[in-house]
């Protein structure tokens, strides 16, 4: 079988990229398919897996795309979530199954399409979401009516580890953002909340610690009322480092991350593109004590006519074992590879555009989570 890496040199998805090579033997070859081929022939050298070949593509090229993934049996996409949908709609059209990192809620119009060819795209095979939303579906096989899937994340990396990491810090705290009126579903309704809202008291993995984490706009939420009926409430609350954070509640307090154009050296520009130059160019941005990844799951509802509660908890190898950054990574690009693979392997077996709590197997994928070195522990 041929994988087809999309993007796959990048910051996340060159950990998706290894675990292939290092886990998927069904696979006769692994292609990388990237703007920048020096980037990922240096990758690949890293590697040093002789499966391994890199094409130079512009993933803007759709008809090119399209072309290019109509000689692979499963792509693996680990661009920006920018281009979640034009990937998508490029599988569908030549007929061949995929995974990414994130949502886009118009992938899921591509649904009846891509059941007509017998494929199936997986949005969103990443921590969180990804992981997390496997997590809940682990908890919801333990009960006979789901009510409430309450979801915390603690991201341990540098502010601005790349463009594409850094901009995603900043849209959590942009009080502008569409998404912002749709944070969390209670009582048959999405609710607004701004950043900063919703504070609680989590506890993470020994890593991370105890943390504040606060609503964010996640893509698990969306998903969760679809896929349980019946479900009362579902949110996402998240936090980076306290440095980090820190300077997000600045920021968003002098109105730093807003989207309003302010006057500068005779142009106008939007506040947070201003903010995201700033930051992107100040060596602290990259600066990092400690690169980890927690995920924590409360999934509440009745068994047997009972109330019942499951609690789901991560927890991985510390930087000091995978490497610094890679302790972060890791934990987002090796689920990506693990679901690629078990497509592959013919362990998926829905057809559609489907989210990860109703695609993937919770035992099989937290098995090949176990020998990463990634556990799942359940309260």
């Amino acid at each position: 079988m041929r994988v087809l890496a999309l993007g796959g040199a990048g910051a996340v998805a060159r950990e998706a990229t290894r675990d292939l090579c290092q886990h998927g033997s069904i696979f006769r070859e692994i292609v990388i398919a990237d703007i920048d081929p020096a980037k990922a022939e240096r990758l690949a050298r890293d590697i040093g897996d002789p499966r391994l070949r890199v094409v130079p593509l512009d993933v803007r090229d759709e008809e090119a795309l399209v072309r290019l993934i109509r000689g692979f049996d499963v792509v693996m996409n680990g661009l920006p979530f920018a281009y979640d949908v034009l990937v998508t709609r490029a599988c569908v059209e030549a007929g061949v199954s995929g995974v990414d990192l994130a949502f886009d809620e118009a992938q899921f119009e591509l649904d009846e399409a891509a059941r007509s060819k017998n494929m199936v795209f997986i949005p969103g095979v990443g921590a969180t979401p990804g992981t997390t939303n496997v997590m809940a579906a682990y908890a919801a096989r333990s009960m006979d009516q789901v009510e409430s899937v309450e979801i915390a994340f603690a991201a341990f990396r540098c502010l601005a580890p790349s463009p594409g990491l850094l901009r995603t810090t900043l849209w959590e705290f942009n009080p502008e953002e569409p998404e912002r009126a749709m944070v969390y579903w209670e009582d048959g309704a999405w609710h607004p909340a701004p950043p900063f809202s919703g504070e609680k008291r989590v506890r993470f993995h020994e890593q991370i610690g105890e943390q504040t984490v606060y609503y964010v706009p996640h893509d698990e939420a969306r998903t969760m009322p679809r896929s349980f009926p019946g479900l009362r409430r579902a949110a996402v609350r998240g936090c980076f480092p306290p440095h980090v954070m820190r300077a997000m509640r600045a920021l968003y307090e002098m109105g730093a991350l807003s989207s309003t154009p302010v006057p500068l050296d005779g142009g106008t520009y939007p506040a947070i593109d201003l903010v995201a130059r700033l930051l992107a160019a100040l060596p602290a941005s990259r600066e990092n004590p400690v690169w980890a990844y927690g995920l924590v799951v409360e999934v509440s509802g009745r068994r047997n006519g009972r109330p019942h509660t499951m609690v789901l908890r991560n927890r991985h190898p510390p930087q000091e074992v995978w490497g610094g950054e890679a302790a972060y990574y890791r934990n987002i690009g090796v689920p990506l590879s693990i679901g690629v693979q078990m497509i592959a392997r013919g362990e998926i077996s829905v057809r559609g555009v489907v989210p990860p709590e109703r695609a993937i197997p919770p035992e099989r994928f937290f098995e090949e989570l176990a020998r990463r070195g990634i556990e799942i522990l359940t309260e």
